[in-house]
């Protein structure tokens, strides 16, 4: 029998010789977190018994009334089957001291903490597929908070501050190319070429959207290569986003190629909105995002060794990639529509010394008429607009 169960045998034990030991422990210890259902039913039911203030609840450890075993069995058995008459006196016997018995109940929540959120884990991971497939993220989403709220829930019922923790560093993954879905590979592409054909767009996305947002580490770099030439005010198009790329030594031949990078880039075969792509590819990082933190936290759960305080910490940390995306996906759903741009200034021109520029070839509005013994005249100051060379 491993230690779990007998942990599970002895809380449930020290609350038949001792029912104060009750007070100590149901304000934390829940029967859900007991693993076999028969000890699920056990300890629902002496609960129940309290709360009905069955005259057992308080007598003292020595003296318990026989009708406090019996009772507790037949409340078990209106809810699941197999508890016996002769079973409560197995969990006496395996019940080293009654007064440990607050250990013994932490043991038992020790293995639930593990148990439940890798249960939630995989419930995530699953739902994370199904939106994949579904193009949706709605259940993702749910899954999540989900699996954040139960991190909470047992962070303050373990007693420990429910903060992310890193865990310890260990090997570096190496590289890895996941697949991409064929749909999502050709929203990735069309948004690449909107914003190619239109850099102004560049402005409305790359608030939220991060190159690592694509799933494919080509559009990755196109990416990273649109962005630093819009950041440097220099021209977009084919040949300056290859020229670029080359720059970064992304033309490898694995990644990209200068075949594919015209191919994406083709201006002609664009038809739509850079804003309605984008929030297409983060979407979809954001679900590739949640089932890779799912596989993370499930791996923390399966560990038996690892303490219950640092796996709800280094789950909240795992969780933290996804909190980010979603932000940004958030985000890119309310976004305000950008504001109508003013005329461009003329080409190599920064917008400052250009509105400098405007300022000083305003038409100055004339002086008032001097008095007439002065016999002033006043002269309109004329102005020009001037194109820099």
């Amino acid at each position: 029998m491993n230690p779990l169960a007998r942990a599970e045998q002895a809380v449930i034990g020290a609350v038949f010789l001792d029912p104060a030991q009750l007070d100590r422990l149901g304000s934390w210890l829940r029967p859900e977190h007991f693993y076999r259902p028969a000890h699920q039913a056990l300890y629902a039911s002496v609960l129940a018994l309290r709360d009905r203030s069955h005259p057992g609840s308080t007598a003292a450890a020595g003296s318990v009334p026989v009708s406090w075993v019996a009772d507790a069995v037949t409340e078990a058995g209106t809810r699941t089957r197999g508890v016996t008459a002769s079973y409560p006196h197995q969990l006496a016997a395996a019940c080293p001291n009654p007064g440990n018995a607050v250990v013994y109940g932490r043991m038992v929540l020790e293995g639930a903490i593990h148990r439940t959120v890798a249960e939630h884990a995989v419930r995530l991971h699953q739902a994370a597929r199904a939106d994949t497939i579904r193009g949706a993220t709605e259940e993702t989403l749910l899954r999540a908070d989900a699996l954040a709220g139960v991190l909470a829930d047992l962070g303050r019922r373990w007693g420990a501050d429910a903060r992310p923790v890193p865990p310890p560093a260990g090997p570096e993954p190496g590289p890895r190319t996941p697949a991409v879905d064929e749909d999502l590979h050709a929203d990735e592409e069309f948004l690449l070429a909107c914003l190619a054909a239109r850099p102004d767009q560049i402005g409305t996305v790359v608030g939220w959207l991060r190159p690592e947002d694509f799933a494919d580490p080509g559009h990755q770099q196109l990416y990273r290569a649109l962005g630093a030439l819009n950041h440097r005010g220099e021209p977009v198009d084919q040949l300056t986003v290859l020229w670029e790329v080359q720059r970064r030594g992304a033309l490898n031949g694995h990644t990209l190629d200068a075949e594919r990078v015209v191919r994406v880039l083709d201006p002609l075969a664009v038809a739509g909105s850079a804003d309605y792509f984008g929030e297409r590819v983060v979407g979809a990082a954001l679900v590739r995002t949640a089932a890779e933190s799912a596989q993370q936290v499930r791996a923390l759960a399966e560990d038996e060794a690892l303490p219950a305080g640092r796996l709800i910490g280094h789950a909240l940390h795992a969780l933290g990639p996804l909190d980010e995306v979603r932000r940004r996906w958030h985000t890119a759903r309310t976004a305000p529509a950008p504001e109508k741009p003013q005329a461009p200034a003329p080409a190599g021109v920064s917008p400052d010394r250009a509105e400098a520029a405007r300022a000083r070839s305003r038409t100055r509005r004339a002086a008032p008429p001097a008095p007439a013994a002065a016999a002033l005249s006043v002269t309109p100051v004329r102005t020009s607009r001037r194109s820099p060379a």
